[in-house]
């Protein structure tokens, strides 16, 4: 297994630290930051670092491979998804969000098993599927530090103003990662619409 593969498996290894932590009980805060999410933040990042080497390392060393390209986007769905779960169960997000990204993901990932068994080919994310993941991996490192809900600037009286603007831009983000998640679910049924035409 060459190094950007390693990578991609590691950022996976990562999900489960922070499922795990996700259960564990650490009280106390940080810069009015729990302690819990801070750690999750961070490790998070980290896994966020590696989703980028990965693909940089195999293109770098000529390193691109069949189970790469299959993994790769897999490790970034059980990633964002797991983390949206979070933020949702702690009454960040709503749950409407991790349910359209959940539904998206399965049916893209029903249409790269499609491809890959009746075309022989392994889809690799398209530009809109990188900027999804971009957008969301964004919001989530900003929503992962801010306790309030999913636009709470539009409705909180007295928001201070660091969370004030954490809350603004991860709100945002998080909004364009939608638009985003839809579109370039939509962008790869069409491409692949063929494939689903009686033989």
């Amino acid at each position: 297994m060459n190094l950007p593969n390693k990578l991609t498996v590691m950022r996976i290894l990562l999900v489960f630290v922070i499922l795990i932590i996700s259960f564990l009980n650490i009280p106390g805060e940080v810069f009015g930051i729990s302690l819990k999410f801070l750690i999750i933040e961070i490790i998070f990042i980290i896994a966020s670092i590696t989703d980028h080497y990965d693909g940089y390392l195999a293109r770098k060393n000529n390193q691109i491979t069949t189970f790469g390209k299959f993994l790769d986007p897999i490790a970034d769905k059980i990633l964002v998804v797991t983390t949206m779960l979070l933020l949702t169960e702690r009454g960040t997000l709503p749950a409407w969000i991790p349910i359209v990204t959940i539904f998206r993901e399965f049916l893209v990932s029903g249409y790269r098993l499609v491809e890959a068994k009746e075309g022989g080919n392994v889809v690799a994310a398209n530009i809109w599927g990188k900027i999804k993941t971009v957008t969301q991996m964004i919001a989530i490192m900003l929503m992962l530090i801010d306790s309030n809900k999913f636009f709470a600037f539009t409705t909180a009286t007295k928001l201070p103003m660091p969370w004030m603007i954490l809350n603004i831009l991860g709100s945002i983000m998080m909004l364009i990662s939608v638009i985003a998640t839809i579109f370039s679910g939509y962008t790869y049924l069409k491409n692949g619409k063929d494939l689903f035409k009686d033989k």
